[in-house]
């Protein structure tokens, strides 16, 4: 079930489940370390609030993510294990686990703060204007399946 990032209640509990982290927290698949993993999310946010961070795809790559990344991203099915990623969420290099975890949580509070409302037909970077369930889904899934990688 796709819970509700707007709600604070679930806010919250994603936020517990990210406080029960450290830095010696293993996958039970995939490659990224947990550090790595908090980067990883926080690209999703980086997208959406400081997209100039990132280069824009261009008109034939936004076309190929709406026509067949897209419902997989917004849609109400979960990750599987070991899914294909964008090379924007690739992390190749060390990060400090304390920063990220905490840059984390404010992001997920911001999205929290902000509400539904804000969200709703807003441009996503990569799929065009999204509702804010759309929005809500990406957020959430994206969570959940890396919390359940690390077991949290």
């Amino acid at each position: 079930m796709i819970k509700n990032v707007f709600d604070k209640a679930v806010a919250d509990e994603i936020i517990s489940r990210i406080n029960l982290l450290s830095i010696e927290s293993k996958p039970k698949w995939g490659k990224m370390d947990v550090a790595r993993m908090l980067v990883h999310c926080n690209v999703t946010y980086t997208t959406t609030f400081t997209p100039e961070e990132f280069k824009k795809p261009n008109f034939l790559m936004k076309f190929m993510l709406k026509s067949f990344v897209k419902k997989t991203v917004v849609g109400e099915k979960m990750y599987k294990p070991n899914g294909p990623t964008s090379p924007i969420f690739i992390i190749a290099n060390e990060r400090d686990f304390e920063k990220e975890k905490a840059l984390l949580i404010a992001n997920i509070q911001k999205v929290q703060n902000l509400g539904s409302a804000y969200f709703e037909g807003k441009e996503n970077y990569s799929f065009g204007i999204l509702t804010s369930k759309e929005w809500n889904n990406m957020f959430y899934k994206h969570l959940e399946h890396h919390l359940t990688q690390f077991g949290v």
